[in-house]
């Protein structure tokens, strides 16, 4: 995508909302194939989710083409009554602090590996599962009516939410987006948080589906 970009003079835009501050493995996702966007969108992770903050990254050659006196109109009028909340600028703050001062990124290969190591354990082989996706702590569980033709369910079936609804009873918040369950834990989670929840959720597959 950045090579089409580039051949046809289009900018790149990133969106690291979901993906941003470790998510990944590494600090951003782009950085995985070294990839440099020339607008990238942040949020989420910058506070640790304590408050809602994002901001938009631009390339020198974005910022300049808004770069000018008040008479030359080429100010790019923006923003919003939010803007620039100082509590939540603050958080971020002392958010990037914790990553430096406790070299969360260093932290994070264990963690990856185990999840791993846990999803093939007690979800890869569960009925109805068609595919465990991962990147770093980012999960994605599709499941399927027929995994060797990777048939979906029917929509009203609503398998996501049913297995969902039964994590809730067993202590655990799993999110759906549709028949793909995602998970997305804390980059603090210790390992024996990530076992259980890795755990509830093979549970529920195989008490919703039948072992």
């Amino acid at each position: 995508m950045r090579e089409a970009c580039d051949r046809h003079d289009v900018l790149l835009i990133v969106d690291e909302v979901a993906t941003g501050f470790g998510r990944t493995g590494r600090m951003l996702a782009c950085e995985a194939e070294g990839v440099e966007p020339d607008l990238m969108t942040l949020g989420k992770g910058l506070t640790g989710g304590y408050l809602p903050l994002s901001a938009v990254l631009t390339s020198d050659r974005v910022y300049e083409a808004f770069l000018g006196e008040p008479h030359e109109g080429r100010a790019f009028y923006h923003g919003h009554t939010y803007t620039g909340n100082p509590l939540a600028a603050a958080v971020a703050l002392a958010n990037l602090d914790v990553f430096e001062e406790e070299a969360v990124l260093a932290g994070l290969p264990p963690k990856v590996e185990l999840v791993g190591q846990l999803l093939a354990r007690h979800v890869a082989g569960a009925p109805g599962v068609g595919d465990v996706r991962q990147e770093g702590l980012m999960v994605g569980v599709e499941l399927v009516a027929d995994p060797l033709i990777k048939e979906p369910f029917p929509p009203e079936v609503r398998l996501g939410d049913r297995i969902c609804a039964r994590a809730v009873e067993h202590g655990v918040i799993v999110r759906p987006l549709g028949d793909v369950l995602v998970l997305m834990p804390p980059l603090a989670m210790r390992p024996d948080q990530l076992e259980r929840l890795v755990e509830v959720l093979g549970i529920c597959i195989r008490e919703e589906l039948g072992s």
